[in-house]
């Protein structure tokens, strides 16, 4: 399983999706937390499963919330980009893929 690293404004944006569900049910919180948990985890086992929707970026979308991981496969690591929201402008994460 490769390494992740969050870029900080995808960390940012998880910190505060997990904050804003927590805020309406501590359970709510947690239950956003392990999902966007096994999403990166998924992503680290097998990160060319996942569809290119704007190459190179590949994304893992969530089946239970309105979010989804947005990453590159780098050689020796996994760059999350984004954490991003479905009703998110397109693209907006895109100047972090540097």
């Amino acid at each position: 399983m490769k390494p992740h690293v969050f870029h900080p404004a995808a960390d940012a944006e998880y910190a505060a999706a997990a904050t804003y569900y927590a805020g309406i049910d501590p359970e709510l919180g947690g239950r956003f937390y392990d999902e966007m948990e096994r999403l990166i985890r998924d992503v680290r086992r097998q990160p060319e499963r996942f569809w290119k929707f704007d190459p190179p970026a590949r994304r893992h979308l969530s089946t239970v919330f309105p979010y989804s991981v947005v990453y590159l496969d780098k050689p020796d690591r996994i760059w999350i980009v984004a954490v991003m929201h479905g009703k998110q402008l397109p693209g907006y994460w895109r100047e972090r893929m540097i």
